[in-house]
């Protein structure tokens, strides 16, 4: 394992250590102090696993295809913008933008996130998105998402989502526990009871949250959880015709 002094190295520095020990062989690493540094591991395709102690900066994980990083602290904007495969975990809260255009790979956040988390994601091919909030998520969640898995946990028990959920939402799910307000959602969803295949799915994700941040469960239940999916495929298909 490579160990890396975060602190006091400009982000570029930090990202050439890292490239470069990559092209000696090193497939694990450990950063100590992160600081803000941007665009860790960003663009990265080799399946290497990168533990940070401290907070990384904006875009952690953009672009990735593969990568396994584990943050033992908070997480900015931008986690994960653009991937495409490999795992994010986050032992912490995170900031907004969380996953934009995200087309693969999944992203863990033991705690709350900000504004406009899940925006753009898209299935590809075999590839699909998933995104779990162990708390609650602001305004705009899901915006214009055309695929993909969106979960909010809602441990603490609070209003789970903020205002415009699913606003332009064409394709993929959010799982909402707790109630969920109508006035709070784009006009675009709706809200619906969960099938048999969603509970089977939803139950696997459950199990890896608490598995991977060692909290207990207590009294959690695919009873108390909602799915917001769109009305339409192309919710503005007639928008420009006349």
């Amino acid at each position: 394992m490579k160990i890396i002094e975060a602190n006091g190295l400009h982000y570029r520095q930090l990202n050439e250590i890292i490239r470069e020990a990559i092209k000696n062989g090193e497939q694990e690493f450990k950063i100590i102090g992160a600081t803000g540094q941007r665009y860790i591991a960003a663009g990265i395709k080799n399946k290497i696993k990168i533990v940070i102690e401290g907070t990384p900066g904006n875009d952690l994980g953009a672009f990735m295809q593969g990568p396994y990083i584990e943050v033992i602290g908070n997480g900015q904007d931008g986690i994960g913008n653009t991937m495409s495969d490999g795992k994010i975990i986050i032992h912490g809260r995170a900031g907004d933008i969380i996953g934009y255009g995200m087309r693969g790979g999944e992203i863990f956040i033991r705690d709350e996130v900000g504004y406009r988390v899940g925006i753009h994601m898209k299935a590809y091919d075999n590839l699909r998105p998933v995104i779990v909030i162990g708390d609650s998520a602001k305004d705009f969640l899901g915006e214009y998402m055309a695929g993909g898995l969106i979960i909010v946990l809602n441990l603490r028990g609070t209003v789970p989502i903020g205002k415009y959920c699913g606003t332009g939402m064409h394709g993929g799910k959010i799982y909402v526990r707790g109630d969920i307000d109508e006035h709070l959602l784009g006009k675009e969803v709706s809200i619906t009871p969960l099938s048999e295949e969603d509970e089977s799915e939803l139950a696997g994700y459950i199990s890896q949250y608490f598995e991977l941040f060692g909290v207990k469960r207590g009294n959690v239940s695919l009873e108390e959880f909602k799915k917001i999916s769109p009305r339409s495929h192309r919710p503005y298909g007639s928008l420009y015709t006349h």
